[in-house]
């Protein structure tokens, strides 16, 4: 099986290449991005390159078996239209790049809604519904709280503090929120699970994921 990891260098990313490198039923990862992950491995192949800008990458995309999205970034901040050409925009640009069979797994965030009235929410509901016709088979990951494992870390650093102070806490969040706490270990497996062929909801919530990392 050949994926491609678009974000490989945050921290769903970077749990999302880590499982990618480690399955044996993996014999290709591409990861286009605009910085290098940081990682050397013989199946790893990387393109450096503005994602907002596919035409310049589109030609590295062929032949590959499934797609794992995991770019985003907050809305605090920004106008939604600034929101939008990152969230939707490019998401798409991406999207018609690849063939319909492709395998699509997109990272989106629990709340999203087509018809929401939060603009983040209402922008993400959207791109799952535009990928949803895009691809045979894509699916939206709502994973909620998500724990980072095995190294991986988010590039910000007001998060990487509040992980850290959390981390004695893990076990009872899990304990007491099953429904809603996931990790990037299982993230990632959950999206090789799906790539394989695994029939699941098109929406997928941290339960969900951790069902199909468990596979």
């Amino acid at each position: 099986m050949r994926v491609i990891v678009f974000g490989a260098t945050g921290m769903v990313g970077q749990g999302v290449l880590r499982e990618c490198l480690r399955a044996p039923d993996v014999s290709e990862v591409l990861v286009v991005g605009r910085t290098p992950s940081g990682v050397t491995d013989p199946k790893l192949t990387e393109v450096i390159a503005d994602v907002s800008r596919p035409a310049g990458y589109a030609a590295f995309l062929q032949g590959f078996d499934a797609c794992f999205f995991c770019v985003g970034v907050s809305s605090s901040g920004l106008k939604e239209a600034d929101y939008r050409q990152v969230t939707y925009t490019m998401t798409m640009d991406v999207a018609r790049t690849l063939r319909r069979d492709v395998t699509f797994v997109y990272v989106s965030s629990q709340g999203a809604d087509a018809e929401g009235r939060r603009m983040w929410a209402r922008v993400k509901g959207e791109t799952e519904n535009a990928l949803f016709e895009r691809f045979d088979r894509a699916f939206a990951l709502r994973p909620g709280v998500i724990r980072a494992l095995h190294g991986a870390a988010s590039k910000t650093r007001a998060y990487r503090v509040l992980y850290m102070i959390g981390t004695p806490i893990w076990p009872v969040l899990s304990r007491l929120f099953p429904r809603m706490v996931t990790t990037t270990e299982a993230i990632g497996q959950a999206m090789l699970t799906l790539a394989r062929g695994e029939k699941a909801p098109k929406i997928l919530y941290a339960t969900g994921i951790n069902r199909l990392a468990r596979m």
